[in-house]
């Protein structure tokens, strides 16, 4: 039967993908009135109009007029001016003191700059080099300047990981943090704690100095693995997608192990992509092995995704090797026909390692391979179940956020949030169809199909069960590398099979659109938000840090077990994080503040910050859900409350004495 179906030369495989595609939109339009969710409103939109488009392409066949180009005077100064333009952006940090609006709008200018050159420079003054140069330099230039102006960490998991590193600098040994889950999976921790010692610096440079100078060098691994693939022009648009990517930045300026993982993980994607293309020699294996065991040892999640690749990887092995399509009759002209690689060894090998380490790896009071199936099994008999869609009070996901809008700007910044990734998912989905063409299929572009497919499984379609263990929002930096790559082919696509006046619409909304939808995404300012009515900042100003410090100073820095249930001290999130994250106050002596709507808080201490009355900070509603919310000071500090701390702009209080 498989013989026969593959000899049926009339079936086009990618016609077929995208005529199912397009039912399946269609299909999943109504799921829109049975649940309120920006994914399930938006994606069969993107995915209809993917696959409309592709077949539209198909229609008119090759596409033999050329596209118009820059004149070559604009080609040759455009590099310049945004090289000055970078240049503005590091002024404009050091004159405000801050990454402003003004300083996201011109970002967003540059990289409209950087990609309208990749698209429309012509092929004799296209240099990809100097383009790669200005890709990487923006990203040095985009991240740097938002951890310059922030006096302590962007981020919340950052503060604990700094207290790790430093309990390691103090022991001498990995032995510090052996009641900790990362004590198996160290190298991050490491990585900074010996770049302290080597160049003598405090913890926070050395961090800037290793991992942050590495995360936007990575950007350059996207290039090595799309040029692999398909051209210098298409992979330098790969790069230049996946740099300005909003998770991806995050990542590079709230540096944890995720952010290292994710080096790694382009390094092994990379690695395998190559193994896949060329004839590769014991080396280039080795390097891949290499790169898999450093992901294992940096983190757990970053882990799980790796092991998600590489079955993803394996599934194309078989497909290839079984070849029930047809798909080994491969066009030579668009990728070299090569025998699958056989990765049942190195599939083996890494999910034999994982499980090892993580059965040694404490957490909790188990080993973290039972904790996590402890908490899956859980989430499976309580709470999934179809369009159940999970929420946490503490995260500000765009689809989330979308359920509680209610005036014009609360339901505008969930979807501004969310347009750049809609944008890359779409020419995504055009790059898919492309590669399953049986003339163009080929185990390297069917793993980096497979791996999005999976990867969108646990971003969007397990949320929708109710079920987000697996952090879906920890995934989308490396989602956004497969999706780059197979981005460009599909724009590269769209160029070649459109009539020129459509090309020309769609690349210049792609241009002008998506450089601004993803610097103007929360992710890409976390620091200081732009939308700061709708996110909460994820950074401190001096007063704020120097707070926790004289506050843990002045209640002694007690344990858990000395705190009674009256002696908690209650503020806003994420600010409640800082002090036991920091070592400053413990966990259970910490939590977040219950202000009734138009109320005032009923705790025994509370701490004040001016922030709770201008931008988004989080309080629990009377019935424990949490909710954005900007107060007055004496809702929070009561008239009948003692200062016991005040610095100008956090202030401490407790009940006095004639209170309650």
């Amino acid at each position: 039967m498989y013989s026969r179906l593959s000899e049926l030369r009339p079936l086009r495989l990618d016609t077929v993908a995208a005529i199912v595609g397009l039912v399946l939109a269609l299909a999943l339009l109504p799921l829109r009135f049975f649940a309120s969710q920006l994914y399930l409103e938006t994606v069969p939109l993107i995915l209809g109009t993917a696959c409309v488009l592709y077949l539209v392409s198909l229609y008119q066949g090759a596409n033999s007029t050329s596209l118009p180009t820059l004149p070559s005077g604009v080609a040759m100064a455009l590099p310049s001016i945004v090289l000055a333009g970078l240049s503005a952006l590091v002024a404009l940090t050091v004159i405000q003191g801050a990454r402003t609006p003004l300083f996201f709008g011109v970002a967003s200018v540059l990289g409209t700059l950087v990609i309208g050159q990749i698209l429309f420079v012509n092929d004799r003054e296209l240099h990809p080099g100097i383009l790669l140069l200005q890709i990487v330099a923006f990203a040095f230039v985009f991240r740097f300047t938002a951890l310059y102006a922030t006096p302590g960490y962007i981020g919340i998991d950052i503060w604990t990981h700094t207290e790790l590193t430093q309990a390691i600098l103090d022991e001498g040994s990995v032995g510090g943090i052996s009641h900790d889950k990362h004590y198996a999976s160290p190298f991050y921790h490491l990585l900074v704690a010996s770049s302290s010692v080597l160049y003598d610096v405090s913890l926070r440079t050395a961090l800037y100095l290793s991992v942050g100078i590495a995360m936007p060098l990575s950007v350059l691994l996207v290039y090595a693995t799309a040029n692999l693939l398909v051209s210098a022009r298409w992979a330098t648009l790969a790069t230049a997608l996946f740099a300005l990517a909003s998770h991806v930045s995050m990542w590079g300026m709230h540096l944890i192990p995720t952010s290292l993982g994710l080096v790694f993980f382009l390094a092994m994607v990379y690695s395998l992509i190559r193994v896949m293309r060329i004839e590769y020699t014991i080396r280039d294996f080795a390097l891949l092995v290499l790169f898999s065991v450093a992901v294992i040892l940096t983190h757990q999640v970053s882990t799980f995704i790796m092991l998600v690749l590489l079955a993803a990887a394996f599934l194309a092995q078989i497909v290839f090797e079984i070849d029930p399509l047809g798909l080994t009759r491969v066009d030579t002209s668009v990728f070299r026909s090569k025998k699958p690689v056989n990765l049942i060894g190195l599939v083996v090998f890494n999910f034999g390692l994982t499980i090892f380490v993580w059965s040694l790896t404490p957490y909790g009071d188990q080993s973290f391979l039972a904790t996590v199936m402890s908490f899956f099994s859980q989430t499976i008999e309580e709470s999934a179940g179809f369009l159940n869609i999970a929420s946490d009070s503490g995260d500000a996901d765009p689809d989330e956020a979308a359920q509680a809008a209610t005036t014009l700007l609360d339901q505008v910044v969930p979807y501004v949030d969310a347009l750049g990734f809609l944008f890359l998912l779409g020419v995504t989905f055009v790059g898919c169809l492309y590669v399953v063409h049986r003339r163009r299929a080929e185990q390297s572009v069917f793993t980096l199909l497979l791996a999005a497919a999976f990867m969108l499984v646990f971003v969007l379609g397990l949320p929708m069960f109710g079920i987000r263990n697996f952090i879906p929002t920890r995934w989308f930096a490396f989602l956004f590398a497969p999706m780059a790559i197979l981005g460009a082919i599909g724009l590269r696509t769209m160029v070649r099979g459109l009539e020129p006046r459509i090309v020309v619409s769609v690349l210049l909304i792609f241009v002008l659109v998506y450089p601004g939808a993803m610097i103007l995404a929360v992710e890409s300012n976390s620091e200081n938000p732009i939308f700061d009515d709708h996110h909460e900042q994820l950074a401190y100003n001096e007063a704020e840090l120097a707070a926790v410090d004289s506050i843990g100073e002045l209640t002694g820095s007690q344990t858990g077990s000395e705190i009674r249930e009256d002696q908690r001290i209650h503020t806003d999130h994420p600010y409640q994080t800082l002090f036991w994250r920091t070592g400053a106050y413990p966990r259970s002596g910490i939590g977040t503040a219950t202000v009734p709507d138009g109320g005032v808080a009923d705790h025994e201490y509370t701490v004040y910050r001016s922030t709770q009355s201008t931008d988004a900070v989080y309080f629990t509603d009377a019935d424990g859900n949490g909710r954005i919310e900007q107060i007055d000071q004496p809702q929070l500090c009561r008239p009948d409350q003692a200062t016991v701390y005040t610095n100008g702009e956090v202030t401490m209080c407790a009940a006095g004495p004639g209170s309650g």
